[in-house]
């Protein structure tokens, strides 16, 4: 029996045109090395009728973009918007002080009456 039962054909490379170059195309444009967006909204209520500004800056591609805008609102607008944002404050607060309640001493002796 021989060592090597099949036997393979000769192998030749393909042939490969003298002028074939691959060509690498320039990489896509990257973003701005650096670009900051910036915005405030002041609300303001007198009697019946509220009245909103803003201002809105940002820098994108090398270019200053600035925008302003005034805006008379009904009083429930404002004072919707009021209540919300008292509200996620509440919210947001009494969050990092629940996160934070393990270090007072109170909630130690909690833990060892339930315990």
């Amino acid at each position: 029996m021989k060592k090597h039962p099949v036997r393979l054909a000769e192998r030749v490379p393909g042939k490969v045109a003298k002028n074939a170059l691959e060509v690498i195309e320039a990489p896509a444009k990257a973003g701005p090395f650096f670009s900051f967006r910036y915005s405030s909204v002041e609300m303001s209520a007198i009697g019946g009728r509220a009245r909103a500004k803003g201002k809105t800056t940002r820098l994108e591609d090398g270019t200053v973009t600035s925008e302003t805008f005034e805006r008379d609102l009904e009083r429930g607008v404002y004072d919707r918007a009021v209540n919300d944002a008292q509200r996620y404050f509440l919210d947001q607060t009494a969050l990092m002080l629940k996160s934070l309640s393990f270090l007072l001493p109170y909630s130690w002796k909690q833990r060892t009456d339930r315990d």
